[in-house]
């Protein structure tokens, strides 16, 4: 059969035309709009010329017992505006209470007391003291010694309710005992500031946690303006699935930060210049500094995280060199444990501006 084609393409020419199509496509995206992650104006992206948000990581663990109203109190001293981080777990009767861990073996003096088998009213009836910091030596986390530690903060003095300087009106719930702490309170106690609210149980107790918190922030949305101010997390990857399905079909408002795979997904695509692809509804990075090898403190991953509408704050930080360098590269949030450090840091900075 007589060859129509006088001229046959070759295989050079196909290859450089597929090269130069992919190159002008890749060139295309590039240049696309980025999807916002956040709708509408995102209150944790600091401008320019602000200092970052100081969030107390449970209330700054190095200056009192974390996760207790009194830290909060405490961090509410170094400044009006923190953003107070904390940590909830669901007790056995039902109660969201704030702990950095799903037991309490390691921050009272309750050995094998894990937070889901234990009854929030038998903690205050009892009065357990939730100013300790206890060595865990034993299997499954648990404190197998007899010696209980009492709190002592980063001056090595021990601490009591009493220590802590609080707003006008308000008294030390116990002079000796640092209570058990509810979400409820936090939230009622401090009803202008931002919340970072960590989910740390897994699994079906995790989620039942979850759903209690979700219903608390709803009966109180009204009155306390809730779902504009509180962002929850967790590291769980079956927990963050379920907040995303609960901001979809119930809560459309509601703000959360993503969990680890989520952010490798966006760092590959920023690296990439492909962040057109992320598409995930979130409200704020929650990151190290670095981590395996990627260094997230930088003005460039800020940057492309503030195009898709997203805050990035960084944990946890408790020596003055890095809060320095986080406040030049732009972060919008520090957190630490040491809020009047912190406070101390962006003073002296705002002063040299």
């Amino acid at each position: 059969m007589k060859n129509l084609f006088k001229n046959p393409i070759s295989k050079k020419t196909i290859g450089l035309t597929l090269f130069f199509s992919i190159l002008g496509l890749y060139s295309v995206l590039t240049m696309l709009p980025r999807p916002q992650s956040h709708e509408g104006d995102n209150p944790f992206i600091r401008d320019s010329d602000e200092a970052p948000m100081l969030i107390a990581h449970g209330g700054g663990n190095q200056e009192f017992p974390d996760n207790t109203l009194e830290a909060f109190y405490n961090a509410y001293d170094a400044d009006e505006n923190v953003m107070m981080e904390t940590d909830v777990s669901l007790t056995k009767d039902g109660v969201i209470i704030l702990s950095h861990d799903t037991t309490l073996d390691r921050k009272t003096n309750l050995v094998e007391a894990p937070i889901i088998e234990t009854n929030y009213e038998d903690l205050m009836e009892d009065e357990v003291d939730f100013g300790y910091e206890n060595p865990i030596n034993g299997a499954n986390g648990v404190n197998t010694t007899s010696t209980f530690i009492k709190y002592r903060d980063y001056q090595s003095e021990r601490v009591t309710p009493r220590d802590v300087t609080y707003p006008n009106g308000v008294s030390p719930r116990h002079d000796e005992v640092f209570l058990a702490t509810t979400l409820e309170e936090l939230i009622k106690a401090f009803p202008d500031n931002y919340i970072n609210v960590e989910i740390k149980q897994k699994g079906e107790t995790g989620l039942e946690a979850l759903e209690k918190t979700l219903k608390l922030l709803d009966s109180l949305d009204e009155t306390h303006d809730t779902f504009s101010r509180i962002v929850l997390a967790s590291f769980h990857e079956e927990i963050y699935e379920a907040i995303k399905t609960y901001s979809q079909e119930e809560y459309e408002s509601l703000m959360f930060s993503p969990q680890e795979k989520s952010i490798r997904n966006f760092v590959m695509l920023q690296k990439s210049r492909l962040s057109v692809f992320y598409s995930e509804q979130i409200s704020v990075f929650q990151l190290p500094t670095t981590q395996q090898g990627i260094l997230f403190a930088k003005e460039s991953f800020i940057r492309t995280a503030h195009v898709h509408n997203i805050a990035v704050h960084f944990w946890t930080i408790n020596d003055q060199a890095t809060m320095h360098m986080l406040i030049e590269v732009g972060a919008d949030g520090i957190m630490t444990d040491r809020p009047h450090l912190l406070k101390k840091v962006m003073m002296a900075y705002e002063e040299k501006e």
